[in-house]
Order: structure tokens, then sequence, then C-alpha cells
């Protein structure tokens, strides 16, 4: 007897419910009734019962059928579901609902999401990176200099971390100015380098070149670097 009860409620099978809408569905303006509604219809979608009434939804629910009823005008209203037509075998038509409109509400909401970190990452680098520079070059930056940091970001659409990059191999050089760091930008960019790794590898296989080309500095503390003024 145990046996069979646990085999019938395995055959009532299950319902995945996405995390995206536990996380966000007061988010995207729904109520835990509404909710709850919507999860019945899902679950008679699931059983093949296409178009559930609001009598076997509210028999599931705390809610008299007239209620369900008008929650689902409302959902459907709101576009968090909709009714589409079908045809049977036998060519009769018929109606089902949808929850296509829930998914498509919550899609949105994650690439919005999405969207306003990756704006809020970049202000956020595009704000330490002009940190970064008047702390290397130990002023505020002039007008010009902050147009030219502008342009290279919004005109030549270098990374802030590749920049910041490009300002670190000015400052190893001796060479700290503008127009140096946008000759090696100008280079790495020629060069397809995008990433502060590649940065890093073009430097390292530049420098192992220059070794085998130039005679060793002096000191052994100090590393020949790349004058990218003479390119």
């Amino acid at each position: 007897m145990d046996k069979e009860l646990i085999m019938k409620w395995l055959e009532e099978g299950t319902i995945q419910i996405p995390q995206l809408l536990m996380a966000k569905y007061k988010h995207i303006g729904l109520n835990e009734t509404e909710l709850v509604l919507l999860l019945q219809v899902y679950s008679f979608l699931k059983k093949g019962n296409d178009f559930p009434t609001p009598k076997e939804l509210s028999e599931r629910m705390t809610i008299p059928d007239s209620l369900c009823a008008s929650i689902l005008r409302k959902l459907v209203q709101n576009q968090y579901i909709s009714i589409e037509e079908g045809y049977s075998e036998e060519n009769i038509r018929f109606e089902k609902y949808s929850l296509n409109p829930l998914w498509s509400k919550l899609v949105d909401d994650f690439i919005y999401d999405k969207k306003q970190q990756e704006l809020e990452k970049n202000l956020h680098e595009e704000t330490n990176l002009y940190t970064t520079f008047e702390q290397e070059f130990g002023r505020p930056l002039s007008p010009l200099e902050c147009e030219t940091l502008a342009m290279w970001l919004d005109q030549d659409h270098h990374n802030p971390t590749v920049i910041i990059a490009a300002l670190r191999e000015a400052v190893i050089s001796g060479k700290l100015n503008f127009r140096y760091i946008d000759r090696i930008l100008f280079e790495w960019k020629k060069n397809g380098i995008n990433t502060i790794e590649e940065a890093r590898d073009f430097g390292k296989k530049f420098r192992q070149t220059r070794k085998k080309t130039q005679t060793v500095q002096k000191s052994s503390n100090m590393v020949p670097f790349y004058n990218w003024l003479e390119q």
C-alpha cells in the first residue's frame, strides 16, 4: 500500500519554478495571490489542462472563484498571461492560457538589471580611471587631458583597465605624458590588444626581442622599455 501511494505521488510529477520568478515577482508588479494563481495555471498547463476554469483554480486556493476570475482578467490586461487560440485534430477551436508574457517580463527585467550593473561598473571604472591619472600625475587633470581621456573611452573604445595599463607603462618608462600614453594605446589597438593580459604578453615579447638586439643596460635593476614615440 505504501509503495502504491509513493508511486501515485511520483506520477503526479513536479513543476520547476524559476528562481528568477521567486526573486523578482514583486519587482515586476505581482503580489503573492497573483503569483500563486499564476503558479496554479502553470501547474494545470503541465498536467495538460490548457484552460483551467476559475472554479478549478479556486479549489486549490483560499479565494473564491469569483476573485480568481477577477484576478485572471487583471493578469491578462496587464500582460502577465495571455489567452491564445488553438485547434484540435478535429479542427475544433479552443482557448488556452500562455505564460509567455510572464517569462518575457522576467527576461526584460533580467536584461535591464544586467545593463544597470554594467553601467554602474563602467561608471566606477571611469571614476577610478580619472582618479588614478590624477594620482600618477600628482595634480588635477586639465580640461584638455580630461577631454583626451573621454576620447579614449568614447571614440576609441579603449577599456579603462587597458588605459590604466598604458599609464603604468608610461610611468615605468619615465615618459609620463598624454602623447606617450596615446601612442601606446594606438600601437596596442593596431596589434589587436584589448586586455591587460594581452598588453603584458606584448610587452614581454617586445622586451625579449629588445634584449637580443640591444646591449643590456648598465644597471642590472634597470629594464629596457619600449619608446612608443619612436615608432
